[in-house]
């Protein structure tokens, strides 16, 4: 169960986020470092040295450029033994990224609509479809493309898994345990309704690192999860 929750160190500081990986100890093996602490909290070699301890480290770095800067910079951070990477769900750029990670046991996900989105703010987008719509059609082009999996909102897990079938990756932000805010995402669940649904990977963040106790919050949030296990390996 440990393997499928997802803690993002959403923070500045290398050490905050070392010491929130201490607190956690062993009840969480899998560490999402997105842009905040890539940037602000040396998150490439944070990444690294976690890599180095046996974690397992999913940089949501949502990469999109021309078919061979992608290509070459997916197969960059295969080198260092990460688990998942995101890129933009378009399928020139997933096929792009497939070719960068063949051969490597990099996991690429395709970001297909962000969880702090609703129908409205893909209008507003400019897309003629719907949030769940635009996600169907991604998951589609990922299958396509050969990547690793996708990262939708859990709302779309149920849809999602009948059409990348039983062995791509479903990753889910939007993870809300009983009684912790929504904060800016709009298309939310908790965590065992997530995996019921077909998510293999819950991404949790702002409810573990930012409680008073983050191990006792992992805790509650692994025992939600607990008898919901999925298949994907």
């Amino acid at each position: 169960m440990a393997g499928q929750l997802i803690v993002g160190l959403d923070v500045s500081s290398r050490a905050r986020a070392e010491d929130i990986v201490t607190a956690l100890g062993d009840s969480v093996s899998f560490y999402k470092i997105g842009y905040q602490c890539f940037y602000g909290a040396d998150g490439f070699n944070l990444g690294k040295a976690l890599i180095a301890a046996g974690k397992q480290v999913f940089f949501d770095l949502k990469l999109l450029d021309i078919d061979n800067t992608v290509e070459k910079g997916v197969a960059a951070f295969a080198e260092t033994g990460a688990a998942m990477l995101t890129v933009h769900a378009y399928p020139k750029n997933m096929a792009a990224a497939a070719k960068g990670a063949a051969g490597s046991g990099l996991t690429v996900l395709g970001v297909t609509v962000l969880t702090s989105m609703d129908d409205q703010d893909v209008k507003d987008a400019g897309y003629e479809r719907d949030a769940a719509g635009l996600v169907a059609l991604r998951a589609q082009q990922a299958r396509e493309a050969g990547i690793g999996g996708i990262v939708a909102s859990p709302q779309e897990a149920e849809m999602v898994r009948t059409i990348v079938g039983p062995k791509l990756a479903i990753v889910t932000p939007g993870i809300r345990p009983a009684g912790a805010a929504r904060g800016d995402q709009k298309r939310v669940m908790g965590p065992a309704e997530a995996l019921a649904a077909g998510a293999s990977h819950l991404v949790v963040a702002r409810p573990i690192v930012e409680a008073a106790d983050p191990a006792a919050a992992a805790r509650a949030i692994l025992a939600e999860m607990d008898g919901k296990r999925t298949s994907f390996a």
